[in-house]
């Protein structure tokens, strides 16, 4: 069972080709976790967000309770993390700081480079990034698992990629900063004057960047802590995708924790439906050669429109063991 994968997992990522059905599944895992009894935060880095959709519900970038269990402490709260919100506070932080560390004198060309940073490659990912650490932390804090529900691919990878470069980045800063900082000692000693508060607070700033980007590297890279869920369609394009995805997930030190094949389609309903899944299953054999040693679930094609708790309720259901 997927469930049982996951079940000593504090934090999983679901993530795939999109339109695969990550959202699904991801809203499923963490229904089925609730139901058992635990505490459950489903958080999505999709900017196209469709957790509101799914539960029918307003959903936004403070947690609200989805569905509880009136008989245990199980429930799901929803959070759909919003970049343009998220860029917003950053850089108003930024501004703050700046404000604080830097002469009057430089306060207006300060301002300008942050507008124009607003739109400058990374400053999304960066900000959604500090987002997701503080994610973290609170799931640490409040909950027994967060599930996230990312974004395609590519923007996945990208922002799995950056605790590690921001924290050498940071690491880097901080080692200019200590030889910034020796000088500064031995011309004091000379005469010129006394560390300055802003000195200070510019390296406690570094050191907590530096910190919570490292917690989140620790945590991402954890495998008794963190797992990743691939979801596909037996396609020939999503299988392709998902054999690139597992390289490079292995690659950044991610334990790739299980493969979901959804919308699998029946072979007793027809001719039609029988010679897919016939086409499924030998792209699933390849899939298998390719990534021989993790579990590969499958998830029926299901009727209907898989939204509401209900129909959440039996998707969860159908999270079952791989073939052999």
């Amino acid at each position: 069972m997927l469930l049982d994968l996951v079940a000593e997992r504090r934090v999983v990522f679901v993530g795939g080709k999109g339109g695969v059905g990550k959202t699904s599944i991801a809203a499923a895992l963490a229904l089925g976790r609730a139901g058992a009894g635990g505490r459950v935060l489903l958080v999505s880095t999709d900017p196209a967000h469709s957790l509101g959709h799914l539960w029918g519900r307003q959903v936004g970038d403070e947690p609200v309770r989805l569905v509880g269990f009136g008989t245990t402490t199980g429930h799901v709260d929803g959070l759909e993390i919003d970049p343009e919100r998220t860029v917003e506070r950053h850089l108003s932080a930024v501004a703050g700081t700046m404000r604080r560390l830097l002469p009057e004198r430089m306060h207006g060309p300060a301002a300008r480079h942050l507008e124009l940073a607003r739109q400058a490659p990374g400053t999304h990912e960066s900000a959604v990034l500090e987002r997701v650490a503080e994610t973290v932390e609170l799931g640490d804090e409040a909950y027994d698992l967060v599930v996230f529900d990312t974004a395609p691919s590519g923007h996945t990878l990208r922002l799995l990629s950056l605790p590690e470069q921001l924290t050498a980045w940071s690491e880097t800063l901080l080692a200019n900063r200590d030889r910034s900082d020796r000088f500064g000692a031995a011309v004091r000693g000379l005469g010129g004057g006394a560390e300055t508060d802003r000195d200070a607070e510019l390296r406690r700033i570094l050191v907590r960047r530096r910190d919570r980007f490292s917690r989140l590297r620790d945590v991402v890279t954890d495998p008794a802590r963190t797992g990743f869920v691939i979801v596909l369609t037996a396609e020939v394009l999503p299988i392709a995708e998902t054999m690139e995805v597992y390289e490079k997930l292995t690659g950044l030190g991610v334990d790739v924790t299980a493969l979901v094949a959804n919308r699998r389609s029946p072979g007793d309903a027809g001719e039609l439906l029988a010679r897919s899944r016939k086409q499924e299953d030998e792209h699933l054999v390849r899939l298998r050669r390719r990534i021989p040693d993790v579990p590969l679930l499958d998830v029926p094609l299901l009727p209907g429109d898989l939204v509401g708790t209900e129909a959440l309720a039996a998707l969860a259901d159908r999270l079952g063991p791989s073939p052999p």
